[in-house]
């Protein structure tokens, strides 16, 4: 990575001197200042936030319905309760089967699951902007006359039909009674 900053550096004082050395042959009015702003985060870029993180997994809690306990899902009401050692036994085999079925059903499956969800999203990407987009860019510069005709259909053919149709029913009036009105 030094040697892109010194690279950069050193363009930057050749740059420099170009422009110094055009200053003094154009005459004063002719010259143009040039700022060139290099940041080294744009030299240096890197996709830090791609990387997984350890602690929080779920950073913009997609999966916040899925923080079940023991307490969510077996609940003895007051009336009726087991021995507490069978409550106490019921939790923490409840907890370590959870957690250790999802670590084994992960281990097995989660690389996989993740390669063709990856490979999922990367196809409907492609297809989103090298298929869809283009296609509907032609549809919407190529379909002006459809968009003329349709306009015109509607003007011409459609809006007098249920003008008309709206003209005729609206002197219909409904009177609603029960039986003793009558």
């Amino acid at each position: 990575m030094t040697t892109a900053f010194n690279r950069v550096g050193t363009q930057l004082n050749l740059v420099e001197m170009e422009d110094q050395r055009l200053k003094d042959e154009r005459p004063a009015e002719e010259l143009m200042e040039v700022k060139v702003d290099v940041q080294s985060e744009d030299l240096n870029s890197t996709h830090s936030d791609t990387r997984p993180q350890i602690q929080g997994r779920d950073p913009k809690g997609v999966n916040t319905i899925l923080k079940v306990t023991f307490e969510d899902v077996i609940a003895e009401p007051p009336s009726v309760r087991s021995f507490d050692k069978v409550w106490l036994w019921s939790h923490a085999l409840f907890e370590v089967s959870r957690l250790w079925m999802y670590r084994l059903i992960s281990l097995l499956l989660a690389v996989p699951v993740s390669l063709a969800a990856g490979i999922l999203f990367a196809v409907l990407s492609f297809l989103h902007i090298w298929l869809i987009m283009p296609c509907v860019q032609l549809l919407l510069i190529n379909m002006h006359w459809v968009q003329t005709v349709w306009g015109s259909v509607l003007n011409i053919l459609i809006s007098p039909l249920f003008t008309s149709m709206g003209k005729c029913c609206g002197q219909i009036t409904i009177h609603l009674a029960t039986d003793e009105d009558r």
